[in-house]
């Protein structure tokens, strides 16, 4: 890419007809659980704490590193299906090194690029008991987890195609000196780092009881919170917390669909980017977000958005493309984005000549409110085509979703969950 001129001379090995088509940077997945393939369409009408706790744990805590790599890899061409070129993977089961490499092998051979933020818990704390959490998810110490994390950050460092990150689970039931040290080890390394932050409507409240602060107002009087701090969802924020995320210039994921799913809330997403916070849209993995999808992302921000607010003005269809592609690069520390020259060549093409994107009036609503994953036709990361008309060059999709089919059913069995509706069933209606 770059001046016509400068162009003129050089012959491409390989032309790609894109007439016909929108051509836009690689789209950023902020948070995602790829390993969360084995679940999708799981855990219905349960709203996040007993979600997590009849469902995500039991079944987590059974997935095996065999488990995780076969999910992972079926996510992965997902995402790229959909036009994702970076991703920043939330694993957290299980995190011993061997699987924490293995999902990051796994995530690089696929095409993408971005970033495995390995899930530390440490011990558990009398905050994660209150809350139900079963002692079968804490399996490190936390100088276990602390070495952990170093060796897999050393095999995957900065500026690795995929890189390893600290990510202390969730602030809420973390211990505050391990989620310290994870930060300070991410500082001394020179990563980002990851958690979950007051994702649901009583993790303010609850850590406050315990702690006596706020969990966004502690980070920032320990010095914590700095642009290296990804934060997914961030929810339930008071004004002086949004301050501080922004007068840190920190990221924050943005999770429209799981938030809906599973009742969580509307984040403000407007006064977080007023105040400075880079903000990305992040699927939140299969087992909540269900679609490794940027675009029904990008619709339900903007929609989701509005209807809390009441205020059409609130965000446009432009904000959500610049939150799924700038803002979502320079959020997971990516020189993508953009497309202009000396950015990386992550680059997607959506096919605008399908039924339900005519006519188009305007390119930006048309993607953002009526394109779907499905739409991408070209997906290029680091100039080399890895998905292309509905195939992806690196993956064998049928084998692994066929891998998956068989292993998802092999799991719940060892969890003893079934596979169904988790949640109460709805009251029945009157007839007339």
């Amino acid at each position: 890419m770059g001046p016509a001129d400068r162009l003129a001379g050089l012959r491409a090995r390989q032309v790609v007809d894109c007439r016909g088509q929108a051509v836009l940077p690689g789209l950023v997945d902020g948070h995602t659980h790829l390993y969360q393939a084995l679940f999708r369409g799981l855990g219905e009408g349960l709203s996040i704490v007993p979600w997590l706790c009849t469902f995500m744990w039991p079944v987590s805590i059974a997935v095996t590193g065999e488990d995780a790599e076969a999910g992972a890899r079926l996510a992965a061409a997902e995402a790229l299906r959909a036009g994702i070129t970076t991703v920043v993977d939330n694993h957290y089961a299980p995190t011993d090194l061997a699987t924490v490499l293995r999902v990051a092998a796994v995530v690089e051979q696929a095409g993408l690029r971005g970033a495995v933020a390995r899930g530390i818990v440490g011990e558990r704390t009398p905050l994660a008991a209150r809350r139900g959490q079963p002692d079968a998810l804490f399996r490190h110490s936390s100088a276990e987890e602390l070495e952990l994390t170093r060796e897999a950050v050393r095999r995957h460092p900065p500026g690795s195609k995929v890189e390893v990150w600290p990510a202390p689970l969730n602030l809420t039931y973390v211990g505050q000196d391990l989620v310290r040290a994870a930060v300070e080890l991410a500082e001394e390394l020179g990563t980002r780092w990851h958690t979950h932050c007051c994702e649901g409507s009583g993790d303010p409240a609850g850590y406050a009881e315990e702690y006596g602060v706020r969990p966004v107002a502690w980070l920032a009087a320990q010095g914590l919170l700095d642009a290296r701090a990804t934060l997914a969802h961030a929810v339930w924020l008071d004004e002086r917390e949004i301050a501080q995320v922004g007068a840190a210039a920190a990221g924050v994921a943005h999770n429209p669909v799981s938030n809906a799913y599973l009742a969580s809330g509307t984040a403000p997403l407007g006064a977080l980017r007023a105040a400075g916070a880079t903000v990305a849209l992040g699927s939140d993995g299969p087992a909540c977000g269900h679609r490794q999808d940027l675009f029904e992302c990008m619709k339900q921000t903007v929609l989701n958005q509005r209807l809390h607010t009441l205020d059409p003005t609130v965000l446009r269809a432009r904000d959500a493309l610049e939150m799924a592609t700038r803002e979502g690069a320079r959020y997971a520390g990516v020189d993508a984005g953009r497309l202009e020259p000396g950015r990386l060549a992550d680059v997607i093409a959506v096919d605008l000549e399908r039924s339900h994107l005519q006519p188009v009036h305007d390119v930006e609503s048309t993607l953002v409110y009526a394109a779907r994953g499905s739409d991408v036709v070209l997906t290029v990361v680091d100039g080399r085509i890895v998905h292309r008309d509905g195939h992806c060059v690196r993956v064998d999709e049928r084998a692994a979703a066929a891998e998956v089919r068989q292993r998802a059913g092999e799991l719940l069995a060892r969890a003893g969950v079934p596979a169904g509706p988790a949640g109460p069933s709805p009251a029945p209606r009157p007839t007339r």
